[in-house]
């Protein structure tokens, strides 16, 4: 093996994930496929492209953040069925955003400009779908849990950034948990179960404790918890990324100089 290939080897040995994390990571996806690839076949079928099933993921966020923002402008501040739909219509969203590398691979459809524009569109989405949520908690006056929908925007930017920037000094930088799949996923059970709860516990519902002056829970918890986790576990796995790639990027540097 050349000196190239090894230092190549190790710096993506030194960045990969654990192997159990890969394999229950893989074994998830290959379910998931096993039960959209009928779809996938059927938009092919259909004529859609790569980047036509992109651009059907990002126009369906735009849904999402407009039924917040109307939601937001809504005088009754209990009715949360706008988050369990934006919740719902999130999830339809991240299919989309998942069939559109599945329908280039088996429509044989690839392209690096498809890539480039599904990594472009994804940040848009996400980053509209995150204006919408700030938006509707900012109007109903959830200040604290607007903030924090904020910092797990940025989180989120963060956790893509550090990763398109590591590949393109050379190294892979794929840990972490909250990747855009486990981000769409929490957001968009979080909103249906809240549009879900409201209707069985009540939109006005608080928990309070003994001892303590103000409630430690209500209904609107239920999509503002899973925010705050998300605001939290995204820049950590943007940390973590950060740490991974400047330990690879040390030892590429190590290995370099001792070939000199």
């Amino acid at each position: 093996m050349e000196t190239s290939e090894k230092i190549e080897l190790e710096v993506q040995q030194t960045s990969k994930k654990a192997p159990g994390e890969k394999a229950w990571k893989t074994f998830l996806q290959q379910g998931i496929y096993k039960i959209v690839n009928p779809f996938v076949r059927l938009l092919i079928r259909l004529g859609f492209t790569p980047n036509a099933v992109t651009t059907t993921g990002f126009i369906l966020n735009v849904g999402v953040a407009v039924i917040f923002i109307v939601g937001g402008e809504s005088d009754n501040r209990s009715d949360l069925s706008y988050v369990g739909w934006a919740g719902f219509l999130i999830m339809m969203a991240g299919l989309f955003d998942m069939l559109d590398g599945q329908v280039a691979r088996m429509g044989n459809m690839g392209s690096t400009f498809g890539a480039l524009f599904d990594s472009v569109l994804d940040r848009y989405s996400e980053l509209v779908m995150f204006l919408g949520i700030c938006y509707y908690l900012m109007s109903h006056h959830y200040f604290l849990s607007s903030l924090f929908a904020f910092i797990a925007m940025i989180g989120s930017m963060m956790v893509s950034y550090t990763r398109a920037r590591a590949e393109g000094l050379g190294v892979e930088c794929k840990g972490g948990f909250f990747q855009r799949p486990e981000r769409v996923v929490l957001i968009a059970l979080a909103g249906m179960f809240c549009g879900i709860g409201s209707s069985i516990i009540g939109p006005d519902y608080k928990l309070y404790v003994p001892g303590i002056p103000f409630h430690v829970f209500e209904t609107m918890s239920i999509f503002t918890i899973p925010i705050t986790i998300l605001a939290i576990f995204t820049n950590v796995t943007a940390f973590t990324r950060l740490t991974e790639a400047k330990k690879a990027i040390e030892l590429k540097e190590r290995n370099l100089a001792g070939k000199v």
